[in-house]
């Protein structure tokens, strides 16, 4: 491959030749350098679910509630809650003494605007919101919430730590349309961002806020202190993987998010780079289809993919035949969750044949629509995968064509809703991480609410009526069979095709140390 040949030649070159200004030798003790997953393309965190603006948000913000390592919810920003009248009324204490990095205190009216922010884009969220009688301050440091409906899941939603978190702005951003996305940052969290060193496709740079107050609770993943051990973060986004390695090797940066698979054995013979998975529940990828435009409006187009598309194809293209770092035959839920089950998998695990898919696209009426596929040529394992389902989409019948760009177009063109012609689009790969997918409360892909639900904007009414029943379900033993249904529904409406679940490592100089297991962010981390 290209980046193995490259890695001889680069490994000695300078990053700054490469992508971004190389840190003075001095500064290695005060400056993390960071290879994220992908670029920071947004610096408002409610405008896209990319991971790459999710982990910078996680830098600048702070969420009432987030998880630990062991995926338990505990208080972040908030000191703590009480739970009053049957579980209708819930009364949240903010801690004391956190202040904006404009310097004003957090106030309670600043967690409520922010709450009706991220409701209006979560998908739980938005089930809270219309479980909700009132929001409001009660004053500085407590707010309440009065709900209509009891909602088991509150302090899993509030704590969220993807896809969509609850970070808490200052007022004047939270009221501020996530449809219209901000264009400052004034953040809550360990680390202020540096606008004027930002270099778009290549750099963004975080400095820490020396009045940030960590939580008092011993550091674990976002349920506990978030330290700002480094004086200053520095993303280096290097899309080419094989430079990434070469700069790691060299010591020119420092922790690599997420090793292209190719790579692996690579950098765990390398006696200066540690290589781990520090994401256990993998990322699943997806064939998400968008449903408001032909031919992907009809169900029984969408259907007829389910003859040929192959999990197996894909995980390989990227994974390489080492099944101990993919899976398939994976349904509506990752493998770690306590739902997923076998329910009608034979979809995906029978023998394929685009033949098959051929005719039940015939029998469709499909009449040589062209399907436009988004495609990211900087994002490795998108870009592998992606190439995969545009051969296979044109091998079953379908005209299909791949709209190459770079991640931040595709993000801006995915939420487009006019046709394809007119800047749409047809089809697109999606990866979310296991902590995103784990059940029908949480799972973006999972709503079929119409132009409220994720991109693609799928209506399942089915769908809709079979989460609310998992909502009200009251343990795990009652929400399984449901799960089964939510998976049968999957089949049948196919607001998209699961194509296979894999692990991915990330690799750091050998010194580093306090890297939280569960997600990789540059938090928490200091030489040891």
């Amino acid at each position: 491959m290209r980046r193995r040949t490259l890695l001889t030649t680069l490994a000695a070159a300078p990053l700054a030749a490469r992508a971004a200004p190389a840190l003075a030798q001095g500064s290695a003790a005060t400056t993390l350098r960071y290879m994220p997953q992908a670029d920071v393309t947004s610096i408002d965190p409610m405008s896209t679910t990319s991971y790459g603006v999710r982990n910078h948000g996680h830098m600048c913000w702070d969420t009432l509630y987030g998880p630990d390592e062991n995926f338990v919810i505990r208080p972040q920003l908030a000191a703590g809650h009480m739970v009053e009248d049957d579980g209708l009324r819930w009364i949240f204490t903010l801690r004391p003494g956190v202040r904006f990095h404009d310097n004003e205190p957090v106030r309670a009216r600043d967690a409520v605007a922010s709450i009706q922010r991220w409701w209006a884009r979560d998908t739980l969220g938005q089930t809270l919101r219309d479980r909700t009688d009132a929001i409001t301050a009660l004053d500085d440091r407590r707010f309440e919430i009065r709900l209509k409906q009891r909602f088991g899941p509150m302090l899993e939603a509030l704590g969220k730590p993807s896809s969509y978190p609850c970070f808490i702005f200052p007022e004047r951003f939270a009221t501020v349309d996530p449809a219209r996305p901000f264009t400052e940052v004034v953040g809550s969290g360990p680390y202020r961002w540096v606008a004027a060193e930002r270099l778009s496709g290549a750099r963004a740079v975080y400095q820490r806020f020396d009045g940030y107050v960590p939580n008092p609770a011993a550091p674990s993943l976002l349920g506990g202190a978030k330290m700002a051990h480094f004086e200053r973060v520095v993303f280096n986004w290097i899309p080419d993987a094989g430079t990434a390695a070469a700069a790691l090797q060299s010591g020119e940066i420092d922790m690599y998010e997420q090793v292209a698979p190719d790579l692996r054995g690579l950098l765990a013979r390398h006696r200066d780079v540690v290589l781990d998975r520090v994401d256990t529940g993998g990322l699943v990828a997806h064939l998400r289809f968008n449903q408001l435009h032909a031919p992907f409006d009809d169900p029984a187009v969408r259907r007829a993919l389910l003859h040929s598309i192959n999990q197996s194809d894909f995980m390989t293209s990227i994974m390489g035949n080492d099944r101990r770092l993919w899976s398939d035959g994976i349904g509506a839920f990752p493998t770690a969750s306590p739902l997923a089950n076998d329910e009608g998998i034979a979809a995906m695990t029978s023998p394929r044949s685009v033949d098959r898919a051929r005719e039940a696209l015939r029998a469709a009426g499909y009449a040589n629509t062209p399907v436009t596929v988004l495609h990211p040529t900087d994002v490795t394992n998108n870009n592998t995968m992606t190439t995969v389902l545009t051969d296979v989409l044109k091998r079953s019948g379908l005209n299909a064509d791949s709209a190459t760009s770079d991640w931040a177009t595709v993000l801006q063109r995915r939420a487009n809703q006019n046709p394809p012609g007119q800047g749409g689009w047809n089809a697109l790969i999606v990866l979310f991480g296991g902590v995103d997918l784990a059940n029908p409360g949480v799972h973006p892909l999972l709503r079929g609410n119409g132009r409220q639900a994720w991109f693609g904007w799928p209506t399942s009414p089915t769908l809709e009526t079979l989460r609310d029943e998992w909502l009200a379900a009251p343990d795990l033993d009652a929400q399984k069979p449901i799960a089964r249904r939510v998976q049968a529904a999957l089949w049948q409406d196919a607001p998209y095709i699961p194509l296979g679940q894999y692990y991915t490592d990330a690799a750091w100089r050998r010194g580093l140390v306090g890297i939280q297991k569960g997600m990789t962010l540059p938090l928490n981390i200091r030489r040891g």
